[in-house]
């Protein structure tokens, strides 16, 4: 058993920091690297991937980058976790260890989880009246059930925890929990049971700190940001986690950043419901129970926390078609450019509708005048320029496709000074919407496929 146990986030989402995770790896001692790829939208982008290419509907970047960690992760007995593996677990680790042949390694075993992906169940599962309808509408699946693009159950931390059992250097996994993560490799080295609610909720919180990476060790901080050092350099965060559930957030030395009760608090805010019950398919966490303690210069120790039995069903992450959109932008300079912005609006709405064109909605901001605080921010009455941002969404593609023709024309038939149109005719792109329900977890069961190199 390892104590302190060191494990290390390098990635918030796709399409982060790609030296990050190298960083983490080179910047000092850690026992396990976590890389989250996932959110709801990136799993309806997978899934059409894969539409296009069965070989495809994961993370490619995790491929190079796992080629390239490899020899350092054997060298220094460094493990990965990640959920890269999207809608296509098994191709990402295909792909995974043919890169690392290609590279000329050879002895390490990847470990893939199955069973998050329930498509092609629905309609058996509905038949035994298990409701998909939507948690917070109610609505009936029914209603989109022949537009579904994908489908997927999330999964909690002991799926990841079998496949750590293996010996697997990486473990690979679809629509796992942001918090699963880190919580794997506690439960795995500690040995913590199934209903060690206390320390599953810590393993869970730490997950939680480390899910967004450098939102946790100054990124994207409010608080006194301007005093945040070295963001060119920004160190990601790391745990040291103990036996016993507690833990200290930090990042290596010598890097940007900053670790600190601020930024830790901050980051504990985020997308949290209740806090005195944050479920996850692991158990209950109790945010109100957390103690932070300033334990020396980006250090700060997390403990007390409580937990509670997990919920007796698992959340389904669905993402279907809902119809099409466009997004045009100009901009226009002083003076007047607000008056120029919004007239250009209203001819642009006007032609629309003259056209007898409808849509399930337009909708139109002014970067730079109230697009982001909706008034909350000081008023500007005679900005230097504002970007007219105009976006329509429908089910009829041809009407969109239409609007995409009538933003361009102002540049020379509307109100003067319009720039900024050097990209022409915005592209008409469909629209992905998320349904979300609950699944008994007795529907559920998963499995583990190994790789090796």
């Amino acid at each position: 058993m390892k104590s302190p146990l060191r494990i290390a986030n390098g990635q918030g989402f796709w399409g982060d920091w790609l030296e990050a995770p190298i960083r983490q790896v080179e910047g000092g001692p850690i026992d396990y690297l976590v890389l989250d790829y996932l959110a709801e939208v990136t799993m309806s982008i997978l899934q059409k991937q894969k539409e296009r290419d069965a070989t495809q509907g994961y993370a490619r970047d995790f491929v190079t980058l796992a080629a390239r960690l490899f020899p350092q992760l054997i060298e220094k007995d460094i493990k990965i976790v990640s959920n890269a593996g999207g809608v296509n677990p098994g191709a990402c680790a295909e792909a995974v260890v043919q890169a690392a042949r290609d590279a000329g390694l050879q002895g390490a075993k990847v470990a893939v989880i199955d069973g998050d992906d329930i498509f092609d169940r629905l309609d058996e599962m509905t038949g035994r009246e298990v409701s998909f309808d939507d948690m917070d509408s109610g609505e009936s699946i029914e209603t989109v059930r022949d537009r579904i693009l994908s489908a997927n159950v999330y999964l909690g931390a002991f799926p990841l925890v079998e496949a750590l059992q293996t010996g697997a250097q990486i473990v690979i996994a679809g629509r796992s929990t942001d918090t699963a993560l880190a919580l794997a490799p506690m439960v795995h080295e500690f040995g913590w049971g199934a209903e060690d609610w206390d320390r599953l909720a810590a393993g869970t919180i730490a997950g939680h700190i480390l899910e967004c990476g450098a939102q946790a060790s100054g990124g994207n901080c409010q608080l006194d940001w301007q005093s945040i050092p070295d963001f060119a350099n920004i160190g990601y965060p790391l745990v040291e986690a103990e036996p016993d559930g507690s833990f200290v957030v930090t990042k290596h030395p010598g890097t940007g950043g900053r670790v600190s009760l601020g930024t830790v608090r901050e980051q504990l805010l985020y997308e949290l419901g209740n806090p005195a019950s944050y479920l996850t398919p692991d158990c209950a966490a109790d945010f109100t129970s957390v103690q932070l303690e300033d334990a020396g210069p980006d250090r700060v120790r997390v403990s007390g926390i409580r937990g509670r039995h997990r919920p007796p069903t698992l959340k389904t992450s669905i993402t279907y078609s809902a119809g099409w959109k466009a997004i045009g932008t100009l901009v226009y300079s002083w003076p007047d450019a607000i008056a120029k912005a919004e007239e250009a609006d209203r001819v642009v709405r006007r032609r629309l509708a003259d056209l007898g064109l409808t849509f399930d909605e337009i909708h139109t901001e002014l970067l730079g005048v109230d697009a982001c605080h909706a008034g909350a921010a000081a008023a500007n009455p005679d900005p230097p320029e504002v970007q007219l941002r105009v976006g329509v969404r429908g089910q009829d593609r041809a009407a969109v496709d239409r609007f995409t023709r009538e933003l361009i024309p102002l540049v020379l038939n509307g109100p003067p000074t319009a720039t900024g149109f050097g990209d022409g005719r915005p592209p008409v792109r469909e629209v992905v919407a998320y349904w979300s329900s609950l699944l008994p977890r007795k529907e559920i069961q998963t499995s583990i496929q190994t790789f090796t190199v």
